[in-house]
């Protein structure tokens, strides 16, 4: 996986960016611009499903790195996504029982870059995120998953729910983080495993939650009641790797 910036600015830049396959995370339009150009990069937006966002023109030109937007401005992948297939194909290649890590609700780009960087060292075979409401493969997450982006793939899903039951079809059991589940140690986590995390505010969605197999807790003895996502990760990624060894 390439390197690549992660913000296009400009109509031509950003049509050329469509038709070259380059993917692009989220789309900043200036709302009520209904020219030719526009309607071209809605068009190509369309296709590749892209999340697209009106916003007005001051919003723009805070975002704006050029100061020429011309109306839209594009955030496009630091690195190109997988497939889930892809994931699952890297386990038979060690011939290893598939081992994800799938999130919810994380929108802050350094949780995500240090949860990819958790997932490498833990042995996961990928990282799964939701196409909204997700930080997408920026610099800054590159940046922060200390150079395990090129290492870990991660795929970018429509809906999480249903990518959760298609890979139980595969014989993946689902394991979500949540304060009121059953304490981790007694939890069964070895075989094909899918561990679900969601934010520190929100923690994993209803839908999503009720498509897991178990809810694991973290023990914890402190006087606040809840971990940094990436910390969260880490914990139950290991717990993983404890019980893999024992197996």
């Amino acid at each position: 996986m390439a390197y690549q910036e992660f913000m296009i600015e400009g109509r031509n830049a950003v049509i050329e960016a469509y038709r070259s396959g380059r993917t692009v995370d989220k789309l900043y339009l200036l709302d009520g611009c209904q020219d030719g150009p526009i309607l071209t990069i809605k068009r190509e937006a369309k296709k590749q499903n892209t999340l697209v966002r009106y916003v007005d023109r001051e919003r723009l030109d805070q975002m704006s790195q050029t100061g020429k937007h011309q109306g839209v401005i594009a955030v496009a992948a630091a690195y190109e996504y997988a497939e889930v297939e892809d994931l699952l194909n890297l386990a038979r290649q060690k011939g290893e029982d598939p081992f994800l890590i799938l999130l919810d609700n994380i929108e802050d780009p350094h949780n995500l870059g240090a949860i990819i960087r958790t997932a490498n060292l833990a042995g996961a075979h990928g990282v799964i995120i939701p196409k909204n409401r997700a930080a997408g493969l920026t610099a800054t997450v590159a940046r922060t998953s200390a150079g395990a982006l090129n290492y870990t793939p991660v795929a970018k899903v429509t809906n999480l729910a249903k990518t959760i039951e298609d890979l139980k079809k595969e014989g993946l059991w689902f394991v979500c983080a949540d304060m009121d589940g059953t304490e981790m140690y007694d939890l069964n986590l070895k075989g094909p495993i899918g561990l679900v995390i969601g934010s520190e505010g929100e923690g994993v969605g209803r839908l999503v939650k009720e498509k897991c197999d178990m809810t694991a807790s973290i023990p914890m003895k402190g006087d606040i009641d809840s971990l940094n996502a990436s910390v969260a990760a880490g914990i139950l990624a290991y717990e993983v790797v404890r019980q893999r060894r024992r197996a």
